[in-house]
C-alpha cells in the first residue's frame, strides 16, 4: 500500500467532507486512486472484520480502474462536477450496469442483472462520483413482512449500529447511514417511501434528505410506491447533502413525476448555505402525536427549540398538523403501498436479463417469483421473519377506483390539510420535530422494536424531510427533522445548515460492544 494511501486511512478519512476531499484531490495531496485504496482498506477493517458492521453488501471491482480514469482527467484539466473523484456508495437497490448486482438485498435477483444505469446513477456518474459499492438494506425495503428486522437481508445479513454494535441501525437504508456515520465513503444514497433515509439517519446520527418526490428520478430503482419513493443522499454534514443532492436532481424522461420538477429544482444547493441562516426564520413545533413518546429525546429537543430561538429564528409554538392523529389511525397508507407494490414490481422486474454466467438463472417476472423462490430458500430467505406483508400484497384486491380514492385522501391528509394547513395558519417557513428516538436493541428473533417516527406526513404527502443530528441519548444519536411544503429543499437545508453549525451535535461512532 502506499504511504498516502495508509496515511488517508489512519485517520484522515474520518469526518472529511466532500468539500475537503476535493480540496486534497485539487492540491494534489493524494490521488482518486489513493483515496478509493484507502476506503477500502477502512471497509475491510471495520466493515469486514473488526465491528464487522456489515454495511457494504458488495464492493465495485472497477472502482481503483474509474478512479484511476479521474485522476488522469483531472491532470489535463477535464473536470466533470462536484464529485468529481469523490468515493460514495449506493443503496443495494439502484441500478447499475456495471460488475456489480442489483437485488434490494434478495437472493431471488442474484442470478439477473439490469439493462442500464438508474437515471440517478448516471447523473451521479457525469458529476464525477467514483461509485466504490453497494449497501446493504433491509430487505426489498422493508416491505417483505409486516414485523421485520431493520438492517438484515438474506443476502447481506444484519448490519450493526455503528454507535453501539449491539442496536439497530434502522432502516431500510441500513448500510447507508452505517457507511456514512463510519466514514466508510464520502457520502452514500438512500432512498424513502416512509422513514426509509430519515429514520436510519436518526439512528445512526447523519444527516439525511428525503426529497419532494419527483426532485430525484426513480427511474432503475427498485420499486414500493410511486406516489411515495424517493432517492436522497445521507451524509454526515449538511453541505455534503447538499452537494450530492444538486448532482442528482433534473427532469427525466424516464420518470414522469420529475416533469414537477422544472423549474422548481437545483443543481447548485450549496449557495443556499449560510450561518445565519436561521435569522428572521419562521419555525413551528410540532407536539402532538411527535413528542411524549421518548422522554430523553424530548428533552433534546427542548434544547433544539431554544437553538434555534438563539440563532435569530421566530419560533411559534406549538404548530401541530392538524391531521397528524386521523393519519396515524387510517390504514390508507398501507392500502396505497401495497396496491403500488403489486402493480409496479412486475413492470420492474421485467428490466431484468439473465446474468451472463448464471445457466441455471431464472430471472423472476412476479411477486409470485419472489414468493416463491423465498419458499424454496426458506433456510436463507425466511430464517428470522416470513414475507407475509409481500404475500398479502399478492393476494390484494383492491380496486383501481378505491386506490385513487385513498391517494387523494392521503395526499389532502397529508398535504393541504396537514403541513401545509400548519404552515400556512401560523405564515412559517418550517416545522420542526424529532425525527425519532434513539435505536433499538436486536434481540432473539432480530424483530424491530422501534418507537414511532415522524416521517409519515411528509411520506404521504410527497413533501421533504431534513433531518441532522440533535444530541446524544446515553450512548446513541438522535435527529431534529425540518419538515416543508412541496420544493422547499433550499430552505430546510438553510435551516438545517445554520442549525448544525450552531450545535455540531455529530459524533463519530465509538463501536461499542456489550462484550
Amino acid at each position: 500500500m502506499p504511504q498516502m494511501t495508509a496515511n488517508l486511512a489512519d485517520g484522515y478519512l474520518v469526518g472529511r467532507s466532500i468539500a475537503e476531499l476535493q480540496a486534497g484531490l485539487t492540491a494534489g495531496e493524494f490521488s482518486a486512486r489513493e483515496l478509493v485504496d484507502a476506503y477500502l482498506e477502512r471497509i475491510e477493517r471495520l466493515d469486514r472484520s473488526g465491528p464487522e458492521l456489515r454495511s457494504m453488501i458488495e464492493l465495485n471491482p472497477d472502482a481503483a480502474k474509474i478512479a484511476t480514469k479521474s485522476d488522469i482527467d483531472r491532470r489535463v484539466g477535464r473536470l466533470r462536477g462536484a464529485l468529481h473523484g469523490i468515493p460514495i456508495v449506493l443503496k443495494d437497490n439502484l441500478d447499475t450496469k456495471d460488475r456489480m448486482q442489483t437485488t434490494a438485498g434478495s437472493l431471488a435477483l442474484v442470478k439477473s442483472k439490469v439493462a442500464e444505469d438508474a437515471s440517478v446513477v448516471f447523473r451521479l456518474r457525469m458529476s464525477g462520483a467514483v461509485i466504490l459499492g453497494k449497501t446493504n438494506m433491509s430487505e426489498w425495503a422493508n416491505f417483505r413482512a409486516f414485523h421485520s428486522t431493520s438492517g438484515w437481508s438474506g443476502r447481506g445479513g444484519q448490519t450493526k449500529n455503528p454507535h453501539h454494535l449491539a442496536y439497530n441501525p434502522s432502516g431500510s437504508s441500513s448500510g447507508s447511514a452505517v457507511a456514512a456515520a463510519a466514514s466508510l465513503a464520502a457520502g452514500t444514497i438512500g432512498t424513502e417511501t416512509d422513514g426509509s433515509i430519515v429514520s436510519p439517519a436518526n439512528a445512526c446520527g447523519i444527516v439525511g434528505v428525503k426529497p419532494t418526490v419527483g426532485l430525484v428520478s426513480r427511474a432503475g430503482v427498485i420499486p414500493i410506491a410511486a406516489t411515495q419513493d424517493t432517492v436522497g443522499p445521507m451524509t454526515r454534514t449538511v453541505a455534503d447533502a447538499a452537494t450530492l443532492l444538486g448532482a442528482m436532481t433534473g427532469v427525466d424522461l424516464r420518470d414522469p413525476a420529475t416533469e414537477a420538477s422544472r423549474g422548481k429544482l437545483s443543481h447548485n444547493y450549496l449557495r443556499h448555505l449560510k450561518p445565519d441562516g436561521l435569522k428572521g426564520a419562521r419555525i413551528g413545533v410540532i407536539r402532538d402525536f411527535f413528542t411524549g413518546v421518548h422522554a430523553e429525546t424530548d428533552v433534546l429537543f427542548e434544547g433544539a427549540i431554544e437553538d434555534l430561538r438563539a440563532g435569530g429564528a421566530v419560533i411559534v409554538d406549538p404548530a401541530d398538523i392538524p391531521t397528524a392523529r386521523e393519519m396515524a389511525a387510517s390504514p390508507g397508507e398501507l392500502e396505497l403501498l401495497m396496491y403500488e407494490f403489486k402493480r409496479d414490481l412486475p413492470k420492474y422486474l421485467a428490466t431484468r436479463i439473465p446474468a451472463a454466467k448464471a445457466t441455471d438463472a431464472h430471472v423472476p417476472r412476479t411477486l409470485e417469483d419472489i414468493l416463491r423462490y423465498n419458499r424454496e430458500h426458506a433456510e436463507e430467505e425466511l430464517k428470522f421473519f416470513p414475507d407475509d406483508l409481500m404475500e398479502a400484497c399478492a393476494k390484494l384486491t383492491l380496486t383501481e377506483e378505491r386506490y385513487l380514492e385513498i391517494r387523494a385522501t392521503n395526499q389532502r391528509l397529508a398535504g393541504r390539510e396537514g403541513i401545509d394547513a400548519a404552515l400556512e395558519a401560523n405564515k412559517l417557513d418550517a416545522l420542526v420535530t424529532p425525527t425519532a428516538p434513539p435505536a433499538w436493541v436486536n434481540r432473539g428473533t432480530q424483530l424491530d422494536s422501534g418507537l414511532r417516527a415522524s416521517s409519515a406526513p411528509a411520506a404521504m404527502a410527497g413533501y421533504p424531510l431534513v433531518t441532522v443530528p440533535m444530541g446524544m441519548v446515553g450512548d446513541l444519536p438522535v435527529g431534529l427533522t425540518f419538515m416543508g411544503t412541496a420544493w422547499s429543499e433550499a430552505v430546510l437545508l438553510r435551516l438545517a445548515f445554520a442549525y448544525e453549525q450552531r450545535t455540531m451535535h455529530r459524533r463519530e461512532p465509538r463501536f461499542l460492544s456489550d462484550e
